[in-house]
């Protein structure tokens, strides 16, 4: 082997031993549901508007990569608030929220990688000692639950705006009281679902009372309309027809002329 091959060879270990050594210093892997931004501390410094999408990336060793994840994320709350009457409610809340994936390099710079921490957190807990204060115990209970939700994420968003953080929900998933109060919740729900109950059936009788009162009315027009339809010389015509058909049937029978009611004939049977 000659000097210059050797030469070779011995550069070429050298330059791989050297790519394996800062391989990873020199390349990165954006996973799926994350971003990237690079920090270039001999060219500008952080790169605020441009971010690294997913796959594979070849950088400078001397640059650092912050990786966040965009996916939307779920965390719970749990906390002890005091409602409008000033008793201490233990609330356990649920939200979702997710880093704005078209401003990482704004987030990193002015907030950094716990930004959970630091803003989500700290605003959910404001905004639900705010709107929980607003509130009785038993409201929790009701149909004004969904309202107070809302009125949360709100109150959230409107603290959290401008932090490249978006805030997709709320939700509250458990309500501790202390059990005298609870009780007292539970028996007066149950009196105003057996009120609701009662108005219902009082409203049904109150319209079966009236269809029935429309529907003897009608029966007493229409009764009405025929009574003044039948004039007596329509009940004898009536009655002779009746009469003549009950002449022609098999049966036997004794027919007296003009001796029945009105000149009507009368007829007789075996009987």
């Amino acid at each position: 082997m000659s000097k210059r091959s050797s030469f070779l060879l011995i550069v070429s270990a050298v330059s791989f031993l050297v790519v394996v050594i800062l391989w990873n210093n020199v390349t990165t892997v954006i996973k799926p549901g994350e971003k990237g931004v690079v920090f270039r501390p001999f060219a500008g410094g952080l790169d605020k508007e441009k971010q690294l999408a997913q796959g594979f990336h070849v950088i400078a060793p001397w640059n650092d990569v912050f990786r966040y994840d965009v996916k939307v994320q779920e965390a719970t709350s749990i906390m002890e608030v005091l409602s409008k009457n000033g008793l201490t409610i233990r609330l356990e809340i649920s939200y979702w929220y997710r880093a704005d994936d078209t401003r990482i390099g704004f987030l990193h710079d002015e907030i950094g990688l716990n930004y959970h921490e630091k803003i989500v957190t700290p605003a959910l807990r404001s905004a639900t000692r705010e709107i929980i204060g607003k509130y009785l115990p038993e409201e929790l209970y009701s149909s004004k639950r969904e309202i107070i939700e809302d009125e949360m994420l709100n109150r959230a968003r409107r603290t959290m705006e401008g932090k490249y953080i978006n805030l997709d929900d709320v939700l509250i998933r458990d309500v501790s009281l202390p059990k005298s109060l609870q009780d007292a919740i539970e028996k007066k729900l149950k009196q105003e679902q057996a009120s609701l109950e009662y108005e219902f059936r009082l409203e049904q009788a109150t319209k079966e009372a009236e269809r029935q009162r429309i529907e003897a009315e009608g029966k007493a027009a229409a009764n009405n309309i025929v009574g003044r339809s039948l004039t007596d010389a329509i009940l004898r015509e009536k009655g002779i027809i009746a009469t003549l058909k009950l002449a022609e049937s098999p049966n036997s029978k004794v027919v007296v002329v003009g001796s029945g009611k009105d000149g009507l004939p009368l007829i007789l049977g075996n009987n």
